[in-house]
């Protein structure tokens, strides 16, 4: 299988180079999920570009941790565009702080949770199912 492609935009850099490891995490993930070669875009922004997005797209007027945009288009010169996640590395920050787990292991989680979206699962509509395959996706991928 044909890997998948993940590009990343950061408004906001948290320290070290978290970038190459939420990479492999996103291609597993994606290929656990049967995703084939695809490609997906993160923006890791603030609290206020979050909050846009978020009450532009969903009506909420509020900054969130994670928002996912599903695509699912074939591109002409390339592969399916899976879609795009938004993760805002205040929000991240302050719920890391919060469960006492560093930031790159609460990055890697939300942006598990948006691929686990943009492959087409939706814990507000199914009986658990998400957030069963979720946990066992972190288990194997994040530890």
């Amino acid at each position: 299988m044909a890997s998948a492609h993940v590009r990343f935009r950061w408004q906001l850099r948290p320290g070290g180079q978290p970038t190459a490891a939420l990479r492999r995490l996103t291609v597993a993930a994606l290929e656990r999920l049967g995703a084939g070669p695809v490609e997906v875009g993160v923006l890791v922004c603030d609290d206020a570009t979050i909050r846009t997005l978020n009450r532009h797209f969903r009506d909420k007027d509020a900054p969130t941790d994670v928002l996912s945009f599903p695509a699912g288009f074939a591109q002409p010169d390339g592969p399916i565009y899976l879609g795009d996640v938004a993760i805002s590395l205040e929000t991240a920050r302050r719920q890391a702080d919060e469960a006492g787990v560093t930031l790159e292991r609460e990055l890697a989680t939300l942006l598990l949770h948006a691929v686990v979206h943009l492959c087409g699962w939706d814990h507000e509509s199914d009986g658990g199912e998400m957030a069963a395959l979720e946990a066992r996706l972190r288990r194997e991928l994040i530890g």
